[in-house]
């Protein structure tokens, strides 16, 4: 089985150019891969770069050094190396990513906001919001809210709604910020519950979680991020 993340000696450095160009390393010698269908944990204490892996593999921090291989659309993707354009193509058609934070269009409804990754790659309106609708209802968003724009929902509220638009695409990579932050237990099952089903649909999965009893129902692998801690 070809693994769908591959890195291999990934490193990132901060150049803090008001700072006088004091450099600031954050991690080094980064190396696993994902199977499909396997979900991997970055564990670790708090600072110890565990966000900056992420972000590294989503394309918003580009590496030092070292390789993060991606098999996008039947081929290999180095994102260290990757041009904007690759990058933006890679997010469309096989990164999904579910950050701590909602960053959605003003005045743009709770409906459209989540099936709006939907629309862009082409899905009829109809469908897109017919499966936006599911999830929301799955998440315990309420119909009466969906109408209305996410920003006036509560921070668990809002959360539910990013969670639901991060997993409604049938995308094989996805990206896990904290998605359990900020929610009661009730709904916690529910995404350990959507975990599983995308570990079923073979989707590669890397997640931060600092709960520990979820930690342990989601991880197929624990990588510990301490261990790519950056002297400086």
């Amino acid at each position: 089985m070809s693994a769908l993340i591959e890195i291999a000696d990934a490193e990132k450095t901060f150049t803090m150019h008001l700072q006088g160009g004091v450099r600031l390393p954050v991690v080094r010698g980064v190396s696993f891969d994902v199977q499909p269908g396997e979900c991997v944990v970055l564990a670790g204490p708090s600072g110890a770069g565990k966000s900056s892996i992420l972000k590294m593999i989503f394309g918003n921090y580009r590496c030092d050094s070292g390789r993060i291989d991606i098999l996008h659309r039947g081929a290999r993707i180095d994102l260290a190396n990757a041009e904007p354009r690759q990058i933006l193509d890679i997010r469309r058609a096989t990164i999904g990513y579910v950050s701590q934070f909602l960053r959605a269009v003003p005045r743009v409804s709770t409906l459209d906001v989540v099936a709006e990754p939907l629309l862009v790659t082409g899905v009829p309106r109809a469908e897109a919001r017919a499966r936006a609708g599911a999830l929301l209802g799955r998440l315990n968003i309420a119909e009466r809210l969906w109408s209305l724009p996410p920003a006036t929902f509560s921070g668990g509220e809002q959360q539910r709604v990013n969670i639901a638009r991060g997993f409604i695409s049938n995308l094989p990579i996805l990206l896990l910020d904290e998605p359990t932050a900020s929610l009661d237990a009730a709904n916690r099952e529910v995404v350990v519950g959507l975990i599983a089903e995308k570990k079923r649909d073979g989707v590669a999965m890397v997640a931060i979680v600092h709960d520990d009893e979820i930690r342990a129902r989601i991880a197929d692998r624990l990588v510990d991020v301490a261990a790519f801690a950056a002297a400086a």
